[in-house]
């Protein structure tokens, strides 16, 4: 017997409109015990106070523990949940399921999407942002990798991370213990709590030397990166879930994924470096039935903190009305819709050492042609 990886994506009403998935389980379609992960992109603000993350998975959990008769809470200890806020511009919300089950179908020899997910310890207040975040997330990322059976970091092309946060209640339980944390700046915390993920990716997958990082390093050298991590950070959860995407031929089915990373947010040419890894595309926009063929688009986006594009001014860090990561989400879900000829793509802002800075990797999951 063989492993085989599903992706579903569907569309939601609302952040707690979880119907589409529900009647992916109640057809048969997918069954609820093989579900490992459910990504979502909600109608959110994408900000710490971005509380359409916590209500989706609220709801999913209820959902799926309704279906394996269990509780919620057993439910969200083993499945990740990354819910992702903030759909801006023409960006449509929208849930990828992700499930894995026995087949008696042979293993792919060209390699088949493989999925892999594994968990850190709960973290406390005063490692967020900093090295135990990196350290641990560094060890569940080679959990996973086990998990699927990706022996080569080689055969990795993605590894999407839901990491916590910091709010004032957190900050002041370390405080009442002795204990000072990376920042006292809640937002400030999303991006360090980014930034020591993918480092902890770029660290297991062999993209920087451990001698490279340290807590001063987070957040501040920013010639650091991973080019296949992927982090969102919310306050719904205290440890780190991770998924990791890759091409394995011990896997079945005709599913598989390749990545490119994007060196800033108009950067077209890696998105269709990514789509014709998977056999899409020709240099236009995809045709109605390539881009049915497209079953995910996983992208970061991230305002360059030069403040500008190719030499030319932008004004996302300067906007005080309008969040920079939701400028940097409508740029790049505007250019990576015009690519791909559908707007219900995961593109996740805030891309902190996770590509270069401006860019951010991008990854393609299709169904072989």
């Amino acid at each position: 017997m063989t492993r085989r990886a599903a992706l579903h994506r569907v569309p939601m009403a609302h952040p707690g409109d979880v119907s589409a998935v529900a009647s992916l389980l109640d057809a048969g379609t997918v069954d609820p015990a093989a579900v490992v992960a459910i990504l979502g992109k909600t109608e959110g603000n994408g900000c710490v106070n971005d509380f359409t993350r916590a209500y989706a998975v609220a709801e999913l959990g209820t959902m799926l523990a309704a279906r394996l008769d269990t509780s919620r809470d057993a439910v969200l200890e083993r499945v990740a949940m990354v819910m992702s806020g903030g759909t801006e511009g023409g960006l449509s919300p929208h849930f990828l399921v992700l499930s894995v089950a026995e087949a008696e179908a042979p293993a792919e020899p060209a390699g088949a999407l493989a999925i892999g997910t594994a968990f850190t310890p709960p973290f406390r207040p005063e490692e967020i942002g900093r090295m135990a975040q990196v350290e641990r997330t560094a060890e569940a990322v080679r959990a996973a990798m086990r998990d699927a059976a990706l022996d080569d970091p080689a055969q990795v092309h993605f590894v999407q991370i839901k990491c916590p946060l910091l709010i004032s209640e957190r900050i002041a339980e370390a405080a009442s213990r002795g204990q000072s944390v990376a920042t006292h700046d809640t937002y400030a915390s999303m991006g360090l709590s980014r930034g020591a993920s993918a480092l902890g990716v770029a660290l297991a997958l062999g993209e920087v030397e451990a001698a490279a990082l340290s807590d001063a390093a987070i957040g501040g050298d920013l010639s650091l990166w991973s080019g296949r991590a992927s982090a969102s950070a919310g306050v719904e959860l205290v440890r780190n879930e991770v998924i990791v995407f890759g091409n394995s031929p011990a896997w079945a089915g005709d599913l598989h994924i390749a990545h490119d990373v994007m060196r800033d947010g108009i950067d077209l040419p890696a998105v269709q470096r990514a789509l014709a890894a998977v056999g899409l595309g020709g240099g236009g926009q995809l045709g109605a039935a390539e881009s049915e063929r497209l079953v995910a688009l996983l992208v970061k986006a991230e305002p360059s903190a030069s403040g500008a594009i190719r030499g030319r001014r932008h004004i996302m860090n300067d906007d005080s009305d309008i969040n920079a990561t939701r400028h940097a989400r409508a740029l790049v879900g505007g250019v990576v819709a015009a690519a791909v000829g559908r707007t219900d793509l995961f593109v996740s802002g805030g891309a902190e050492h996770q590509g270069p800075d401006g860019g951010g990797p991008v990854a393609a999951i299709a169904r072989r042609g």
